[in-house]
């Protein structure tokens, strides 16, 4: 039986793997992007959704 300092150890580790993930992605938005925003949506002190919206510019022609 795992007792109540087990299961925050592992609900902890969990949570920290799941932050990681997060900035990893946060990190690919930021270098995969040259034009527009990313959108970051959080509910309760936690990130729950990341958007990327990208706008491709094109040079004007001569």
């Amino acid at each position: 039986m795992i007792d109540n300092s087990e299961k925050k150890a592992v609900s902890h580790n969990d949570c920290k793997s799941q932050d990681t993930i997060i900035l990893e992605e946060l990190v690919q938005c930021f270098k995969n992007i040259a034009y527009g925003e990313v959108v970051v949506t959080i509910h309760d002190s936690r990130i729950v959704q990341i958007e990327r919206r990208e706008k491709k510019r094109f040079p004007p022609e001569k």
